[in-house]
């Protein structure tokens, strides 16, 4: 069976880390997410077609021809017109039955086989806040209409973005007005061809990630990490070395004597961790990373540079930066309520009372840098010593 990914867009929710790179080529630990995605379909595709357009060259030369097994085709969706004018891109390329997963989300292998079985499928997952998301409303098992964002939502089973659909989708989406923003939506040809068709819904059984802002990538790394059972540990590892709990050492890195581990704590390749670095839960470091910082619950992407004390927490620190001596990630607000960050230049509430600074590629702080909550640096960019980031640096 195919399965089509859609991944063309611009992600600029995503932005710093968005800006140089495909949202697909973003770290989750030791895999991007498109080859999670591509995981994920293994044993239910045997083929799957990348719908590209964005930076699409980053993610073909990634990628290739083929991965496990899975051959990959890539369809140019040239300007992005919604979700339903990317499937329209892919019509010469269908016949029956075939898999569509949102590019930027993450979808278990059990519930993909589930919605597999059906000839017709969509995929819902129960939330707390219905009125943020696509709402199906259900009639006698079979999907009757997705409702966008409702203020009274008629259920609190929200659309995840997968679905399994035949030939038959295509004439709905040719026949589909644009939205209010210029958009042909997916959702807007499926609502019409559920008047005619009977389209089961199945339920997460076990997760659906959705990646829409920043803190979800943090989150998406951290849930792979937790999945990791058994620890793992090929490079060296000093005396006076404390580890507790689960740790994952990749080949050719040094930890320094004096360096203080909590896991689960995932450290990649070719990297030189203390002396005296101190890192706790969730805290997962890429390939050639240099630091002897307090790190708790963030990723570091490859190569970048904190030798010095210095503390980073629930933030991601994108490739190749030097954090300097004495930065500072504030995380916690002071009244305990939820961290706001601005997103495209509207606040929007992360649900996290603890939330540090996303950094893109290539930033250098000044020493004794401090960052406010939710704060974000555009890449190769930097800051002065001694500044209070209190503003994202654009």
């Amino acid at each position: 069976m195919k399965a089509v990914i859609l991944a063309a867009g611009k992600s600029t929710r995503m932005h710093p880390f968005t800006l140089k790179k495909p949202k697909a080529l973003l770290p989750i630990v030791d895999k991007t997410l498109i080859q999670r995605s591509l995981e994920s379909l293994k044993g239910t595709a045997d083929e799957v077609i990348i719908i590209v357009g964005h930076l699409k060259e980053q993610i073909i030369g990634h990628l290739g021809k083929d991965f496990e097994g899975i051959k990959i085709k890539y369809v140019e969706q040239a300007e992005q017109k919604g979700t339903g004018h990317a499937l329209l891109q892919v019509k010469k390329e269908i016949k029956g039955k075939f898999i569509v997963i949102n590019g930027d989300d993450l979808y278990s292998p059990k519930d993909i086989q589930a919605c597999a079985k059906h000839e017709l499928c969509a995929l819902a997952k129960a939330v707390k806040d219905p009125e943020k998301w696509g709402i199906f409303v259900i009639e006698n098992g079979f999907l009757k209409v997705v409702e966008e964002k409702p203020s009274k939502p008629k259920s609190d089973l929200a659309n995840t973005g997968l679905w399994v659909l035949n030939e038959k989708i295509f004439p709905f989406l040719e026949k589909t007005t644009p939205s209010v923003r210029g958009e042909i939506e997916l959702t807007s040809a499926i609502n019409e061809f559920c008047k005619k068709n009977k389209m089961p819904v199945e339920k997460v059984r076990d997760y659906w990630l959705p990646i829409g802002y920043p803190w979800h990538l943090l989150e998406a790394n951290v849930f792979f990490l937790q999945k990791e059972s058994q620890s793992s540990k090929e490079g060296v590892i000093e005396e006076n070395v404390t580890v507790k709990g689960l740790l994952v050492v990749g080949s050719g890195t040094v930890i320094k004597s004096g360096t203080y581990i909590e896991g689960p704590v995932w450290i990649g390749r070719d990297c030189i961790i203390g002396p005296c670095a101190y890192l706790r839960p969730d805290t997962i470091i890429l390939d050639k990373v240099r630091t002897r910082a307090e790190i708790a619950d963030s990723v570091l992407m490859n190569g970048v540079t904190a030798k010095h004390i210095s503390y980073i927490a629930h933030s991601i620190i994108g490739e190749n930066c030097n954090i300097a001596a004495g930065t500072i990630t504030a995380d916690y607000r002071h009244d305990g309520k939820n961290n706001v960050t601005l997103i495209n230049g509207v606040k929007v509430d992360s649900g996290r009372r603890k939330l540090g600074a996303f950094i893109g590629d290539n930033v250098n702080t000044g020493i004794n840098t401090g960052i406010y909550p939710g704060r974000k640096i555009w890449p190769n960019r930097t800051t002065l010593p001694g500044e209070i980031v209190t503003k994202d640096i654009l």
